[in-house]
């Protein structure tokens, strides 16, 4: 394999570190980016990266149309390219950006999987609260679905971001934006009963600022909470998936289908753009044509 000389080993080093901090991307989505730029400079083998022209990268992309990408992964190859010479563009290592009008596969945007009130109501009632660990099990989940925070967003919270008096948490998602999210009375009693007859037994083990811990006294991860759901999802035997993602779109279908404003929607999940929120506004439509044609007797 073409292994990168050190002036550009060292160029993509520099695009890891922007990645990191000051764009604040997730350690996953670093990665991916690294390992798509780097497939990227070993393609063009002796080039340059601030010699090439519109024309090499669409040619790049030509290469790998043949290798049964999915259209996500697709997307993703393109972008982590057109961040990077975004970067060498404004780095001053490139006069103009080659990959500015370079556009990915449009993809096909299936309708988000979500949970009706009634399928909520029987998971949350069936998971086992006896124990330490599956009140806070309960307490998590509940947390989830109440707010339609992300799991990594959860996962972070420590004590300063709680105003449960007015019902509030401040959570820091992609790229560090900060925004509130409101807390269900339910899902605020879970979680104040957790924090206080549960997490002190936790936090004994090791002194530490968040708010949901491991048996150990540590953050509790993200893998733990997907392992949460698979545990529950197989107990009572679910079809569908199980997901902390599946749970925000739970949450917004139903704020929706309630009445609930787009744009009110759509600042709750800390969406960045409106179309983000709008697959919401389908799913309601699409169970409204569900009713309509079992139930209206001219439907058929």
């Amino acid at each position: 394999m073409t292994q990168l000389n050190e002036r550009t080993q060292a160029l993509e080093d520099d695009f890891k570190l922007y990645l990191e901090i000051e764009r604040n991307l997730s350690q996953h989505t670093v990665r991916a980016y690294c390992q798509d730029v780097m497939n990227f400079l070993m393609w063009l083998k002796d080039k340059k990266p601030e010699d090439i022209s519109h024309k090499d990268i669409r040619e790049y992309l030509s290469s790998i149309q043949n290798k049964n990408y999915s259209k996500t992964t697709l997307s993703r190859k393109i972008a982590s390219i057109r961040t990077f010479y975004r970067y060498m563009y404004r780095e001053k290592l490139v006069e103009a950006n080659p990959a500015v009008n370079i556009k990915g596969p449009k993809k096909n945007q299936p309708l988000p999987k979500f949970f009706t009130d009634k399928e909520m109501d029987e998971i949350l009632n069936n998971i086992e609260i006896k124990t330490p660990s599956g009140y806070r099990n309960r307490a998590i989940i509940e947390t989830l679905y109440a707010t339609g925070m992300r799991v990594s967003e959860l996962c972070n919270l420590i004590f300063d971001n709680l105003n449960l008096e007015q019902n509030e948490i401040t959570v820091f998602g992609k790229g560090g934006k900060e925004r509130i999210v409101l807390i269900s009375n339910r899902a605020k009693e879970y979680l104040c009963n957790y924090l206080e007859s549960i997490r002190p037994k936790f936090a004994q083990k090791n002194d530490n600022k968040f708010i949901f811990l491991n048996t150990e006294g540590f953050r509790f991860q993200q893998r733990s909470v997907h392992n949460i759901l698979k545990e529950v999802a197989k107990k009572l035997k679910i079809q569908k998936q199980l997901s902390a993602h599946v749970l925000r779109h739970s949450f917004a279908t139903k704020l929706l289908e309630n009445g609930a404003d787009l744009r009110v929607v759509q600042e709750l999940l800390g969406h960045a753009s409106i179309s983000n929120t709008q697959i919401y506004t389908h799913v309601s439509t699409q169970r409204l044509k569900t009713a309509y044609m079992k139930a209206h007797p001219r439907a058929n």
